[in-house]
């Protein structure tokens, strides 16, 4: 009896040893598993801990977003510099101003350019030069030298401008792929201050020659024959026309109300201290742009029909006088007034000699 006691003590303890020693193996083998066990949960826990400091950030208000924002909307600040908006950090409508100039503006005024180019160039091939139909050798003056003079001047200093003025306007998309940043750098250098400079000079020519011609633009009533049938374009014969005919008047009205908007843009534009704030400015960079995009289309058929476009009509502005045939032919109303004020001299001249009579 007692041995049988003992069999079954001893296997107990067989057992329970067994017992033990499998489980500390299995112990022992899922003891490095903790480790990633834990290390996912440390994991799972940062990451949820990150995404709850980032929800509480959305949610919260940034106190330095409330500070650039009051920047951006040109909130002014402390400045130890004076002037007019010293205190403003970032102008608001600024990045406006710029995607307006870089973009639309630029774009209509160049396709307006280019679509005059293209419209005297199909005018030419169709149809060609304006001629003479006749020369009679007699000559009538129509420029006085004064007139001659400020033509020449403004028309020459209009060309500079418009050069320089569509060299900064245009640089990046033309000039820059062709001249490289270098080159178009040191072009931009001498083109600013060129076309700075003469604008002031350009403007004081353009006032004279605009009050010295008002007179001989104002409207008539045989303007309306000539525009009705554009200049002679349409009918037969050339339609009456006065010292200067209806083209003539509507360039030079154009030019007159877009040279005044051209030049006070640019005179502002040109002394931006005088007390302007930047938003007044990039106002007056608009209008200075528009108009003189403008002017440069309208003054390319001007320099058409004044050049290879219609005969006679530069040996005029050269000479200070034309031929009685053209006189007649494209401003008969003037010819008639010229012919009645002079006839005796226009008799009395020999037949290889040019009569003269000075305009009205």
């Amino acid at each position: 009896m007692r041995a049988h006691k003992a069999t079954v003590k001893t296997r107990r303890r067989r057992r329970a040893a067994i017992i033990t020693v499998l489980g500390s193996l299995l112990l022992a083998a899922a003891l490095p598993l903790t480790g990633y066990v834990a290390n996912e949960a440390g994991l799972l826990q940062t990451a949820r801990a990150q995404e709850s400091t980032e929800k509480s950030e959305d949610e919260a208000v940034n106190p330095r977003a409330e500070y650039w924002r009051a920047v951006r909307q040109g909130t002014e600040g402390y400045s130890a510099v004076s002037g007019e908006e010293a205190g403003v950090l970032i102008q608001n409508g600024g990045e406006n101003w710029r995607n307006i100039r870089n973009g639309p503006l630029s774009f209509l005024g160049g396709s307006f350019i280019i679509a005059v180019l293209i419209a005297l160039l199909a005018k030419h091939i169709i149809k060609g030069k304006d001629k003479l139909e006749a020369r009679t050798g007699r000559t009538v003056t129509r420029w006085s030298a004064f007139e001659r003079v400020m033509h020449w001047y403004v028309a020459i200093s209009f060309i500079v401008l418009a050069i320089t003025g569509l060299s900064l306007i245009f640089g990046r998309t033309v000039l820059i792929p062709l001249l490289g940043k270098e080159g178009f750098a040191a072009w931009a250098q001498l083109a600013k201050p060129i076309h700075d400079y003469l604008s002031l000079p350009f403007a004081a020519g353009l006032a004279i020659l605009l009050l010295m011609w008002i007179g001989k633009n104002a409207p008539k009533a045989y303007d309306l024959e000539w525009l009705k049938s554009m200049g002679g374009a349409i009918g037969d014969g050339h339609p009456p026309a006065g010292f200067f005919n209806a083209g003539e008047k509507v360039f030079y009205w154009l030019l007159f109300f877009s040279g005044i908007a051209m030049t006070v843009s640019g005179f502002f534009l040109l002394f931006p201290n005088l007390g302007t704030v930047r938003e007044t400015m990039q106002f007056w960079h608009i209008v200075h742009l528009c108009s003189g995009l403008f002017v440069i289309g309208v003054a390319l058929g001007h320099m058409y029909l004044g050049s290879i476009g219609t005969e006679g009509v530069l040996e005029g502005m050269v000479h200070g006088e034309v031929d009685e045939g053209f006189a007649k032919q494209h401003h008969s109303v003037w010819y008639e007034e010229v012919k009645g004020d002079a006839p005796a001299a226009s008799e009395s001249a020999p037949a290889g000699d040019v009569s003269t009579a000075t305009q009205t």
